[in-house]
């Protein structure tokens, strides 16, 4: 198995201006970067090959996988519209979620306990993530559901729901959902949608069949998503020692 992750944006929710800043990804959490954390995770877990999709100060990244000696480990796919939005990174990966294979997609800026991933390999096919304690407001992605089967998917979503949920940013693929996922960003890229974000895409596949995906609660485990200076500092306050313990 494979996994895709998408680290090509310019983090211009934390940084404000970024262009003097690393990618995200490269903020680094105990002396260890974001990024260096996921390869250790796959690794272990035996995932195949991580394909990395980048944009912004890719040079960067590619230093920073040498340092930690994961270039043989990691191929990299250059976004060069990593402004615009994260369906067009999605998109630049489509021959890898074209290729008929299962495959974990991942966001990168996350800091998490290495169980989000052993759930999603514990299932036998497509899976997602769903975190029941969240916060409200406008930038948790939604996983909403009715009788257990997916009925939205957005930060804005207002369908009629029994549970919900914020979705961690990781799910699992099997080979047909993923090659459908790859028709969605060819088809959404040649209607003009280049600002979308990736969601969007993922959404579509979700709704399509939503009953072909088990519904993975992690709610118990510790994870945060790094947009905003606050996030920092309750990933060093709240989310470290958490690792750390377990």
């Amino acid at each position: 198995m494979k996994a895709v992750m998408l680290a090509a944006g310019v983090g211009a929710r934390l940084y404000g201006d970024p262009s003097a800043q690393p990618p995200k990804c490269l903020l680094r959490f105990d002396g260890r970067s974001l990024l260096a954390r996921h390869v250790e995770i796959l690794r272990a877990r035996g995932i195949e090959e991580l394909v990395l999709v980048v944009g912004y100060r890719a040079d960067d990244l590619r230093a920073e996988l040498r340092g930690i000696g994961a270039a043989s480990f990691v191929r990299i796919l250059e976004n060069p519209e990593y402004r615009r939005g994260s369906l067009v990174s999605l998109w630049t990966a489509r021959e890898t979620l074209g290729a008929g294979e299962p495959l974990l997609c991942m966001d990168a800026d996350l800091l998490y306990h290495p169980g989000l991933v052993d759930r999603l390999l514990a299932e036998p096919g497509d899976a997602v993530l769903l975190d029941r304690i969240f916060e409200s407001g406008e930038e948790p992605v939604r996983l909403c559901l009715r009788d257990g089967a997916v009925v939205d998917f957005r930060k804005a979503a207002d369908v009629e729901h029994d549970d919900v949920g914020e979705w961690p940013g990781f799910l699992r693929l099997a080979p047909g959902t993923a090659r459908a996922l790859a028709a969605v960003c060819e088809r959404r890229i040649r209607e003009g949608r280049q600002d979308e974000p990736c969601e969007e895409a993922i959404r579509e596949v979700l709704l399509a069949e939503p009953r072909r995906f088990r519904i993975v609660d992690v709610t118990d485990v510790p994870w945060i998503e790094i947009d905003f200076p606050e996030d920092v500092e309750r990933a060093e306050k709240e989310i470290l020692p958490r690792l750390r313990t377990r």
